[in-house]
């Protein structure tokens, strides 16, 4: 059985995010993942991980202004500054929580620009991360993301990811492999898994289509998870689904399975 954690941004959305620790705690969980938790303290955060007795396994780096249309800024040229400091910002968060992994977005190429140019800036943007997380401790991440729900989307799979990574020529990255995203944008997920494990650093899973919960769309999910165990997966596969009911009622699969 999977090493499961449960992403709060998405889950247990019933509740303010403070109140989602306990939610999931009492539903079984001692493992969290959070997409952007700079709306709470570090030490509010940490108050709330040791009360529950959890640990916080993922975050995001910054990713712009989602108001405004941003969903990661690693591959803009004209915001490198701005990007860098997001990341400092999230290996603050991340050695202040005990965090192991921090999650890169891309982000929509912006128009107007040279291809050569955005793929350089996010090379370098991925250096400078795989460099700076490297020294204290923390697992560089990257995520290909679907250009259904996200068009433009700059990394959308994981031959992409895996080009990147040996042009950023650093041990410190790993793919941050959504089995949604990927079924999407490439499908065949256990070969994909098998054949690249030690570049994947952590899966994330919801059902295609709707990114519900399992059992709602097209995926075998007793397959994949079967298959993880056999290949020794020993990451953390998390639950990063919009629950399709209420978010206790959408975890009737994970009883089904265990």
């Amino acid at each position: 059985m999977p090493n499961f954690a449960v992403n709060l941004s998405m889950l247990f959305t019933e509740v303010p995010l403070e109140e989602r620790f306990a939610a999931a705690a009492e539903q079984g969980f001692n493992k969290v993942e959070i997409q952007f938790p700079y709306v709470l303290a570090a030490t509010e955060i940490a108050r709330l991980l040791k009360q529950h007795n959890q640990r916080i396994v993922l975050l995001n780096a910054p990713a712009g202004d989602a108001q405004k249309g941003d969903r990661g800024i690693a591959c803009h040229p004209q915001r490198v500054a701005e990007f860098r400091q997001g990341v400092v910002q999230a290996i603050a968060y991340a050695k202040q929580l005990n965090c192991p992994n921090i999650n890169i977005l891309s982000g929509i190429a912006p128009v107007n620009c040279d291809i050569n140019l955005i793929e350089k800036t996010l090379i370098d943007n991925l250096k400078f991360c795989a460099e700076e997380m490297a020294e204290v401790g923390i697992q560089l991440l990257v995520e290909a993301i679907n250009t259904q729900d996200i068009p433009g989307f700059f990394v959308n799979n994981s031959q992409q990811a895996f080009a990147l990574f040996e042009a950023v020529g650093h041990p410190n990255i790993k793919l941050q492999y959504d089995i949604y995203h990927m079924q999407i944008m490439e499908g065949n997920l256990i070969h994909t898994l098998r054949n690249n494990l030690d570049k994947i650093g952590h899966i994330q899973f919801a059902d295609v289509p709707g990114r519900h919960e399992p059992q709602t769309g097209e995926l075998n999910f007793g397959n994949i998870f079967q298959a993880l165990d056999d290949m020794g997966y020993s990451g953390i596969t998390s639950l990063e689904y919009n629950p399709s009911v209420s978010t206790t009622e959408s975890l009737r699969w994970l009883k089904q399975i265990a």
